[in-house]
């Protein structure tokens, strides 16, 4: 299996970043996770890491080298998730539960199954062509499905930031799950918080990453919505991977990654709280609060761990 793969996250101007985005992979499968921890709620970065943590453990459990039931995964580890930061939540005796949207997308055997609450978005690019993106789970989205309001209308919109689905609320999360989605060499998955779809349009980013590899174009991206954002600008996260396929056709493609010499029970993860080529048989507890409260501190080292597994 071959990728290459970039993220990046800047805060803003914002005071807190509350975005969290990284990927796991064994030799088979491959796992990327973008959550965006929501602002008008206390504590949205600690539920966006708690929904990154679950995540990655669950896969890390699951991957051997391939998940079974892709779709059951998806859906209990994002339940999951929801129940962790509810667990969270209690223990620490908090007024109000934390809230985090959330797009995880698992590649294996030549093929790409998502899901996702919330306004975090999925793009799955051929060349200049949208093949699919997620629906935001937002009262703007609907109106704009209903044909109440022209999309061209929709930056400006006073309802833009109300969303009826996320994780952590006090009713359970509607996962939306995709199709599988078969991928050819060259394609394009696209993880991104609303930072950056909300300012840089669509054609924009089609554009940036059909004519750019995405170590090149996920920056400038970033960069994009950053300066547009200004003085009010939100978190910006990106994380993309273009697909080289299944088989090790060039082993020797620059910032591209092959898991072939992984061993069946070797994961390889960026995720903050995550053990990079972990045994998977090892006892890790996403409940645990010392490694969630470690986790904020690390997200920061994460995004370096991974840039250097380009170079």
């Amino acid at each position: 299996m071959q990728f290459s793969v970039y993220q990046q996250s800047h805060i803003g101007a914002r005071r807190v970043n509350q975005d969290r985005m990284g990927y796991c992979f064994t030799r088979d499968a491959l796992l990327l996770v973008l959550a965006d921890g929501m602002g008008g709620h206390l504590h949205g970065e600690i539920a966006a890491t708690i929904a990154m943590q679950t995540l990655s453990m669950m896969f890390q459990m699951q991957a051997r080298p391939v998940v079974k039931k892709p779709e059951r995964f998806l859906e209990e580890a994002l339940t999951q998730a929801h129940r962790d930061i509810h667990a969270y939540a209690a223990r620490h005796k908090l007024p109000d539960t934390p809230r985090t949207t959330v797009v995880v997308c698992l590649v294996q055997h030549n093929c790409a199954l998502w899901a996702h609450c919330g306004d975090s978005r999925l793009y799955w690019l051929r060349g200049e062509q949208v093949l699919a993106r997620t629906r935001d789970h937002s009262h703007l989205e609907y109106l704009v499905e209903k044909g109440k309001i022209a999309p061209v209308d929709a930056a400006s919109h006073p309802d833009r930031n109300k969303l009826y689905n996320c994780l952590g609320a006090q009713t359970p999360p509607r996962i939306e799950l995709s199709r599988q989605a078969g991928l050819q060499a060259g394609d394009v998955l696209l993880l991104c918080s609303d930072g950056l779809w909300s300012t840089v349009p669509d054609i924009d980013i089609v554009r940036k990453l059909a004519a750019m590899s995405v170590v090149q174009a996920v920056p400038e991206l970033v960069a994009t919505a950053v300066a547009r954002g200004g003085a009010r600008g939100d978190n910006t996260t990106a994380l993309a991977i273009r697909w080289q396929g299944a088989d090790n056709a060039d082993a020797n493609l620059p910032n591209v990654i092959s898991t072939q010499m992984l061993a069946d029970d070797q994961v390889g993860s960026t995720i903050a709280g995550a053990v990079a080529l972990a045994d998977p048989a090892l006892e890790l507890d996403p409940f645990d609060e010392d490694a969630i409260e470690k986790a904020i501190a690390e997200i920061n080292q994460a995004i370096e761990k991974s840039s250097q597994l380009l170079k």
